[in-house]
């Protein structure tokens, strides 16, 4: 069943907004995603026939799923927050179901009817949920997931009872059981997660588990000897998030993991580079809150964890993470992610404009703090919510490198950005080249983010892929979603240049974000016609336009200056003259 996601939900959403109540369902509902794409890679390695995953495999991670369950069960806990009905703005009847089902992919495909998504049985069927907190009962004692009343999932039960660790079947409480102070559960802006939910629930699980899925269901015959190296790799690195998340939780553990083509990239800590470049085991034993990591024929490294993100080293094999402050004071800090081997994927179509990962030398991480620095001011001057909306949905920062020919200054001059729909919460960026570029940035790839994620929960529209639509801001046609996509985070752009220009006394300042004001209210002019004349929105999708409509009207009360405007209004009908010359049909 398709969910009935509350009306003030899709009015705020429409209007490039968001509340407290609406980024956290968001929030909510993609982490509970999550949380079934582990389940299904857990499932998936169990059914996988001993070709495709080998019984060592399968034991490994069994081994690295208790050493997580550990982990958790040293982590304080918290009372159970109130259930977040009130904050989505709607009320439901006691005893409202819902079902989930999975794709033959690993997506779960249906939710509740306030957003949530449902548990799926081990054969990817729906399950039931009742709205009293109590698991129902399920046919054959399968799974289920029961939701407290913070909304996230506490686990996976069969008859009503926590299994003792994970038996391929189950998944135990350490998946989601109110840990101390989880801001993602009731608000999205609290305290930090716990060691285990802050690594099952960081961005990168789902590139990782959807990897992973690929290689336990590449059906057709005998999986390649690429593929099966691929998948060991992909399943060794489990073991990896399982090691810091017990580092982070002060547990004592002694392990041997990978160094995939000769790195060992331990998630919030750092990574350590190997003299071997290719895959190389490495003994990792934590006592003490101290790291040792031993490799073969090579001296001891000793790591000293650091609160936080990072973790610091005298040996220049060991590269700490890194993070920047928080966007508010006494937030926690933002990671800036130069290590994780699953933050980009290269040669995927639909990046196909982005450059490739980045590793930041100490010249270049100065510069993205300095640009950050003053981010937070430049965004709530740009209206208050797009402040709120970075805090409660950004939780990590992915550099890449400058795109090739573009230099201005002997600096970067060029720009691009992006976000990732299996990795909700991260933004790919080169480096910014101010604070007010870094802001319009995060609002550009926040509000994909938001709409991708408001698009898992309900049907907007069912245009096609066909690219066919014109864009004024790129050179080729666009499918229906990829039009609606660009003219949302533009028209947010233009919002948020418009109140940057009001509240600005600097007259060059007020100039510029006039400039850009005027561009990105003219481009979302030019093909708001095409996406309110579509037959193929749905009811909601019509009404989610039509507030982007009248923010767009609004946008008119306080115009930029004439000349501005007429420099914008020429650059859309150049724009659009171009791509008639290149893209009309031809008799």
């Amino acid at each position: 069943m398709l969910p009935v996601v509350p009306e003030r939900v899709l009015t705020e959403l429409g209007r490039t907004e968001g509340g407290p109540g609406t980024l956290g369902l968001l929030v909510r509902d993609q982490h509970t995603r999550r949380l079934l794409l582990l389940r299904a890679v857990l499932d998936a390695t169990e059914a996988a026939d001993a070709g495709v995953c080998p019984p060592a495999a399968r034991a490994r991670l069994r081994e690295d799923w208790a050493l997580l369950e550990e982990a958790d069960r040293v982590t304080p806990r918290a009372a159970p927050k109130t259930w977040g009905y009130a904050e989505a703005g709607a009320a439901s009847p006691a005893g409202e179901a819902g079902s989930m089902a999975f794709r033959s992919d690993g997506i779960p495909m249906a939710s509740r009817s306030d957003g949530i998504p449902m548990a799926s049985r081990s054969d990817g069927g729906p399950m039931a949920f009742r709205r009293d907190d109590t698991p129902p009962t399920s046919p054959g004692g399968a799974a289920s997931m029961a939701f407290p009343r913070g909304g996230a999932p506490t686990g996976f039960l069969a008859d009503g009872a926590w299994p003792a660790s994970w038996d391929g079947g189950s998944l135990p409480a350490s998946l989601g059981g109110a840990s101390a102070a989880s801001p993602d559960d009731a608000d999205p802006a609290g305290a930090p997660l716990s060691p285990v939910r802050a690594r099952l629930l960081h961005p990168f699980v789902g590139p990782w588990a959807r990897n992973c899925l690929r290689g336990l269901r590449a059906g057709g015959g005998s999986p390649t000897e690429r593929d099966a190296h691929e998948l060991g790799r992909d399943l060794a690195y489990f073991g990896a998030l399982a090691a810091a998340a017990a580092v982070r939780a002060g547990v004592s553990f002694a392990v041997r993991l990978t160094a995939r083509d000769g790195v060992l990239t331990l998630p919030s800590l750092g990574a350590l580079r190997t003299a071997v470049p290719g895959d190389t085991p490495v003994d990792v034993v934590h006592r003490r809150n101290r790291l040792t990591l031993r490799r073969p024929g090579e001296a001891d490294i000793v790591v000293h964890p650091q609160t936080g993100i990072g973790a610091w080293s005298g040996s220049p094999a060991w590269t700490p993470a890194h993070a920047l402050p928080g966007l508010l004071p006494g937030s926690a800090p933002l990671p800036l992610d130069d290590l994780d081997p699953y933050r980009t994927v290269r040669g995927e179509p639909r990046h196909h404009a982005l450059s490739g990962p980045v590793a930041l030398d100490d010249a270049e991480r100065k510069h993205w703090l300095h640009a950050w620095s003053g981010t937070a001011t430049v965004l709530e001057v740009g209206g208050a919510q797009r402040l709120a909306e970075a805090v409660a949905l950004l939780r990590c920062l992915v550099p890449l490198s400058a795109p090739p020919g573009t230099t201005h200054g002997g600096r970067p001059g060029g720009s691009c950005s992006g976000t990732r729909r299996e990795a909700f919460g991260a933004v790919l960026s080169s480096a910014p080249a101010t604070a007010t570029a870094f802001a319009a940035t995060l609002v550009h790839e926040l509000q994909h983010a938001k709409l991708a994620a408001l698009s898992d929960v309900l049907t907007l529209h069912h245009g096609g892929p066909e690219a066919r639509y014109f864009a004024p801001w790129r050179p080729d046609p666009r499918p229906y979603d990829g039009l609606l996509q660009g003219a949302y985070s533009h028209l947010a752009l233009a919002d948020f240049f418009q109140r940057s220009a009001l509240a600005t006394t600097s007259p060059a300042r007020r100039d510029a974000a006039w400039s850009q004001h005027a561009r990105y209210r003219q481009q979302v002019g030019a093909v708001l016609p095409a996406l309110v004349g579509s037959g193929d929105l749905t009811s909601q999708g019509r009404r989610f336009v039509d507030q982007m409509v009248g923010v767009y009207e609004r946008l008119a009360d306080h115009p930029a200056p004439r000349g501005q405007t007429a420099r914008a209004q020429a650059y859309v009908r150049a724009a659009r003259a171009l791509w008639t010359q290149r893209h009309a049909p031809r008799e």
